[in-house]
């Protein structure tokens, strides 16, 4: 019987299957991962997932038509109870509606490709949920993603961490002992796990022994929100001001906040939101600066501008300095940034993954020399700041990464396996 693993991601999904001694990924056409992103055209054509979502909003795009909806970080809603739902093409969504629909997607395009059915899965999930607030925040979560698991075909549904399905993975290379710290990073949370593992670890039944989990709401999403907040928001006009009533008012700050998710641009295209920044661009001081947000509204272009972001914090983990580039017909934007002022900027978010990790530390009575090794996976461990934070705490010789986008998937079908036993 194989045993299969899913890492349901906020910005990449994965699925793992292992026979034996062997853990391979599922491929989704010529990728490892499968985008966790739906679009919806405008009408009533039929919703499209992963990268076919993304070249269906493309090609509306090229052709000049942006009347669909684009909808990403579905993950992230799980424990809101703000978003209540939202209307598409005349049809009401809840979070739980949206994870299915992505959920279903994603088991039609594996099932042609697996050996099996997949009725009996072993699924990740975060040590905290974005927005969970209480225990009752995260139950509902759990809920919410265990009932869309089951919309959408899968069966039996085992949860299991995250940072555990990563802990499996790398203990899958050791010949010895250790006690591990991993530190997941995806794209809504940063997960961190302490347990130890090895071939003694690996000779028990049932549950494995883990010492402590802890976790944060943030992580790649919460870092690429910063370039926005530091080199794109000023030149659309935050921080400007504009004549109301004979007297000068700033523009409103929440405009730029919604800007940082950038899932959430298609909330500012209403009509309400169009006319008032309409309105404040006929007196503002810096009118072109509100005419370039007011273009970036229109034309839906928060795909465009969040692969930019992406860009340049990648280059910013290679260089020492990069050129955002934001090049659409509408507005262009190009500004140098520094890998200086960059590590300043996620300076509060460091500080609470750095906080989580001491919480754990202490919880579970462990100094920081007991550690033998600390694995980082998810894209955000390639951040040299975040990095040296783990370098920092725990020196350099203990630090090792690998398979950043894939590890948890494949930790997660060797989770299932012990949970068989």
């Amino acid at each position: 019987m194989s045993d299969i693993g899913i890492d349901f991601g906020t910005t990449n999904s994965a699925i793992a299957i292992r026979d034996g001694t062997d853990v391979n990924l599922i491929p989704f056409g010529d990728s490892e991962t499968f985008r966790s992103i739906l679009y919806f055209p405008a009408g009533r054509q039929p919703v499209v997932a992963g990268a076919q979502a993304v070249a269906a909003y493309l090609a509306e795009h090229a052709e000049g038509e942006s009347g669909g909806r684009l909808i990403q970080s579905m993950k992230s809603l799980l424990a809101s109870r703000i978003f209540t739902a939202t209307n598409i093409s005349g049809r009401r969504y809840t979070a739980q509606d949206l994870v299915t629909v992505l959920l279903r997607a994603i088991r039609k395009e594996a099932a042609g490709l697996l050996p099996c059915p997949l009725t009996s899965v072993t699924a990740g999930r975060p040590v905290l949920f974005v927005g969970a607030e209480t225990e009752d925040d995260e139950q509902m979560a759990v809920t919410r993603l265990e009932a869309a698991y089951q919309a959408a075909g899968f069966g039996r549904v085992t949860l299991a961490f995250e940072p555990v399905g990563a802990a499996y993975a790398y203990e899958s290379r050791l010949d010895h002992d250790e006690l591990i710290l991993i530190a997941d990073f995806g794209g809504g949370t940063s997960d961190f796990c302490l347990m130890p593992v090895g071939p003694r670890a690996r000779t028990g039944h049932g549950a494995r022994t883990i010492l402590g989990n802890e976790g944060v709401p943030l992580a790649g999403d919460a870092l690429d929100a910063t370039i926005i907040r530091y080199v794109v928001s000023p030149l659309l006009g935050e921080g400007s001001e504009y004549r109301s009533l004979h007297k000068l008012l700033p523009v409103p700050a929440s405009l730029y906040r919604k800007l940082e998710r950038w899932h959430q641009l298609s909330f500012l295209r209403s009509p309400d939101t169009l006319r008032m920044l309409h309105s404040i661009e006929a007196t503002a001081l810096e009118p072109e600066r509100i005419a370039k947000l007011i273009a970036l509204i229109e034309n839906d272009l928060g795909l465009q501008l969040h692969r930019a972001v992406q860009q340049a914090k990648f280059e910013l983990s290679r260089s020492q300095s990069t050129f955002f580039r934001f090049h659409h017909s509408a507005l262009e934007i190009e500004q140098q940034i520094a890998r200086a002022d960059f590590d300043d900027w996620i300076t509060p978010e460091l500080d609470q993954i750095r906080s989580a990790v001491d919480r754990l530390l202490e919880r579970t009575g462990t100094a920081p020399s007991a550690v033998n090794r600390v694995f980082l996976t998810g894209g955000t461990s390639l951040v040299p700041a975040v990095r040296r934070l783990f370098e920092h705490l725990f020196g350099p010789a203990k630090i090792s990464g690998g398979d950043e986008f894939t590890s948890v998937a494949k930790g997660l079908a060797r989770v299932a396996g012990q949970t068989r036993k």
